[in-house]
C-alpha cells in the first residue's frame, strides 16, 4: 500500500495535474519555466566555479598574486549572480507554492463541502480522520515538497549531464595490471561516482524504508491528539460540570503515547540513516582527493585540476545520491500524498454510495409534498418508515412525534437531502425559502450579527432591529455585545443558543420552517413564547416541529406519528392541549 506503485503514482498525478490544466495554468506554467531557468542558471553558475577552482587553487600553488587577486574578482561576480538567483528562486517558487495551494485548497473545500459530503464522511465512513488536518496542513506539505523534490531532481539530472563530462575529462583513465594484462578505465572517476551512489542508494533505500508509513502513522496521530484537545475546548463546559478531568487527561495522554511511540521509532530510525548519510556525505569529500591523489603526487595534474576533481565529483556523486539525500523527505512527501488521495477516494466512496443508495427523488415544488417515501437504515434493509404519503401547503403546521430514536430526526435528515438511504419522491419548495433548526444549534465564530444571520440573512439588517429582536427573546444581557466576535458556542448555554436560533426566524423570516426538538432546552414558558412569536409574526409560513412536548399540540394542525417497524399515522389535531392525542 506505502510503496511508489503505478496506483500512488496514477492518484498522485491525479492531484497533481488539475492545476496545470487549471484557468491559472498561464502564470503558474510562466512561473514555473522562470524557476526552472533560474534554476538552471545556478547550475550554470556552478560550472563556472568549477572551473574557477583549477585557475584560483593554480595561482595559490605558483605563489602568483596578480592571478590570485584576478580570481577574487571573478569569484565575486560569479557569488553576485548566484545569489540574486538563489533569491529569486527561493521567492518565485514560494509564490508558485501559495497559487498552487490555494487552488487546490479550493478544489478540496468545494469537494468536501458539496452535496454534504462532509456530513456523510462523518456518518459513513469512520476511516476518513481529521480533514481538517488534510486541507490545510497536508495540502501545504503536498504543494512545497512537490515542487522542491521536482525541482531537486531536475537540478541533479542536469547538475550531472553538466559535471559529467568535466569530471570525465578531467580525471583521466586508470590503468592498472591483472592477470599480466593492463587494464585501462577511461574517466575512472565517473565510474567511481557511480558505483559509490549505487551503493549508497541501496543502502539508503533498505534503512529508510519504514519511514514512509511511520510518516503517514505520525501524520494521523498529532492530527487526532489535537483533535482530541479540540473536543475538550469545544465542550468545556460539560468536562468541567463532569468534573472529567482526571478522564480526560488519561484519554489525552493515551492519544500523545501514540504520537510519542511513533515518533520515538522514526527518531531510532532516523539515526539509522543519519548514520549512514552523514558517513555517506563525509566520506565523499576526501574520496575523489584519495583516488585523484596518485596522479597528483605524480605531477600529472596540479592542484587546481585535484581540487576541480574534488569538486566535480561531488556534484557527480551528489546528483546521482539524491534519493540518498532527500529520501527523509521522500518518505515524508509519500506520507502526505497517501492521505490526500485516501481523502479523495473516500469522497468519491461516498458519492457511490450517495448515487448507489439514494433512491429519494428530490424535487423542487411549491408546497411540500411526499410520495411512497421508505426510509431505511444504513443496512438497505431495516425500515424506519414505509410508505410515507403527505402534503403540506404554506401556512400549515405539521407536528412530527414518537419514542426516543424511533426515527423522527433521521425523516427530517431526509426531507433535508442529508439521509441517503431509502426511495419514494419528496417535493420541496426552493432551498432559499427553507430554514432547518437542529437540535443544538450551529453558532459560527463572529459576531451576534453573524449568528443571527446565517445562513442567508441581510448582513446589511440595522443594529436597532437585532436589539430589538434580542430584547424580544429574553437576550436583552446581549444587546451590547452585537458586534463582539467570539465562540458563542462555548458562551452561551443551550437555551439561549436556541433562543438565536429563532430570532434567526424571525430575522430572515423563511416561508417553510423545519424544527427537531428545537426548544429542548427552554422551558414550556418560553417555548410557548417564542411559538406564539412565530404564529403571529410568520403565520403565513408552513412550520413542521419535531418534539415530545403535548404543549405543541396547539400550534400544529397535523400531527405525524411514527410508530416503529416503518408504521405510521397521519391525522388532523380535533383537539387542543389533550395529553391523550400526544405518544411521547
Amino acid at each position: 500500500m506505502k510503496q511508489f506503485n503505478k496506483e500512488f503514482l496514477r492518484d498522485t498525478w491525479d492531484i497533481i495535474k488539475p492545476y496545470w490544466q487549471s484557468e491559472e495554468k498561464k502564470i503558474a506554467w510562466l512561473l514555473l519555466i522562470i524557476i526552472i531557468f533560474l534554476n538552471l542558471f545556478l547550475v550554470f553558475i556552478n560550472v563556472l566555479i568549477n572551473l574557477w577552482y583549477n585557475e584560483f587553487y593554480n595561482a595559490l600553488q605558483e605563489l602568483n598574486a596578480q592571478a590570485f587577486w584576478v580570481a577574487i574578482i571573478q569569484f565575486c561576480i560569479l557569488a553576485f549572480f548566484y545569489i540574486v538567483a538563489a533569491v529569486y528562486s527561493l521567492y518565485l517558487n514560494q509564490m508558485l507554492q501559495i497559487k498552487w495551494r490555494k487552488w487546490l485548497t479550493d478544489k478540496f473545500l468545494k469537494k468536501w463541502l458539496d452535496k454534504k459530503i462532509y456530513y456523510h464522511l462523518q456518518v459513513f465512513n469512520n476511516s476518513t480522520d481529521n480533514p481538517d488536518q488534510r486541507i490545510s496542513e497536508d495540502l501545504n506539505l503536498f504543494v512545497s515538497q512537490t515542487l522542491n523534490l521536482s525541482l531537486g531532481l531536475l537540478n541533479s539530472v542536469v547538475t550531472l549531464a553538466s559535471f559529467v563530462g568535466i569530471l570525465w575529462a578531467i580525471s583521466g583513465p586508470l590503468s592498472f595490471g591483472i592477470f599480466g594484462y593492463e587494464v585501462v578505465v577511461p574517466g575512472y572517476m565517473v565510474w567511481a561516482a557511480i558505483f559509490y551512489a549505487i551503493f549508497g542508494t541501496w543502502i539508503t533505500a533498505v534503512i529508510g524504508k519504514p519511514l514512509i508509513d511511520l510518516n503517514f502513522k505520525q501524520q494521523m496521530y498529532e492530527a487526532n491528539f489535537r483533535f482530541s484537545m479540540v473536543r475538550i475546548r469545544e465542550n468545556s463546559e460539560s468536562v468541567a460540570l463532569y468534573g472529567g478531568e482526571k478522564r480526560e487527561h488519561k484519554h489525552l495522554m493515551t492519544n500523545f503515547f501514540d504520537v510519542f511511540e511513533n515518533y520515538w521509532k522514526i527518531m531510532v530510525r532516523q539515526k539509522m540513516l543519519g548514520w549512514f548519510t552523514s558517513g555517506y556525505n563525509q566520506i565523499a569529500i576526501i574520496f575523489p582527493i584519495l583516488v585523484a591523489s596518485p596522479r597528483f603526487f605524480a605531477r600529472e595534474i596540479q592542484l587546481g585540476a585535484l581540487m576541480q576533481i574534488a569538486q566535480a565529483f561531488g556534484q557527480v556523486q551528489s546528483s546521482l545520491s539524491y534519493i540518498v539525500n532527500s529520501y527523509p523527505s521522500l518518505a515524508n512527501w509519500h506520507a502526505v500524498a497517501d492521505r490526500l488521495r485516501t481523502f479523495e477516494h473516500n469522497i468519491s466512496f461516498i458519492e457511490e454510495l450517495q448515487q448507489k443508495n439514494n433512491r429519494i427523488l428530490i424535487k423542487e415544488s411549491e408546497n411540500l409534498r411526499v410520495e411512497n417515501l421508505s426510509i431505511l437504515l444504513p443496512d438497505n434493509k431495516t425500515p424506519l418508515i414505509n410508505q410515507l404519503n403527505l402534503s403540506l401547503n404554506r401556512s400549515e403546521r405539521l407536528l412530527i412525534v414518537g419514542s426516543s430514536g424511533i426515527g423522527k430526526s433521521t425523516l427530517i435528515r431526509t426531507l433535508a437531502g442529508l439521509w441517503p438511504f431509502g426511495e419514494g419522491k419528496i417535493f420541496l419548495p426552493p432551498k432559499d425559502k427553507l430554514l432547518f433548526l437542529p437540535q443544538k444549534p450551529y453558532l459560527p465564530i463572529g459576531s451576534l450579527r453573524d449568528v443571527l444571520i446565517y445562513p442567508n440573512g441581510d448582513p446589511d439588517v440595522s443594529d436597532d432591529k437585532i436589539k430589538d429582536l434580542l430584547i424580544s427573546l429574553n437576550l436583552k444581557h446581549l444587546i451590547n455585545h452585537i458586534s463582539e466576535v467570539n465562540m458563542w458556542s462555548q458562551i452561551l448555554s443551550l437555551g439561549e443558543q436556541q433562543y438565536l436560533a429563532f430570532g434567526r426566524i424571525f430575522l430572515q423570516k423563511p416561508e417553510w420552517v423545519f424544527m427537531d426538538e428545537a426548544t429542548s432546552a427552554l422551558d414550556e414558558k418560553s417555548e410557548r413564547m417564542l411559538y406564539d412569536k412565530l404564529k403571529n409574526e410568520l403565520s403565513n409560513s408552513a412550520v413542521i416541529s419535531v418534539g415530545h412536548r403535548s404543549s405543541l399540540l396547539s400550534y400544529h394542525e397535523k400531527k405525524l406519528i411514527i410508530l416503529g417497524a416503518g408504521k405510521w399515522s397521519l391525522e388532523r389535531i380535533s383537539y387542543i392541549n389533550s395529553e391523550k392525542s400526544f405518544i411521547s
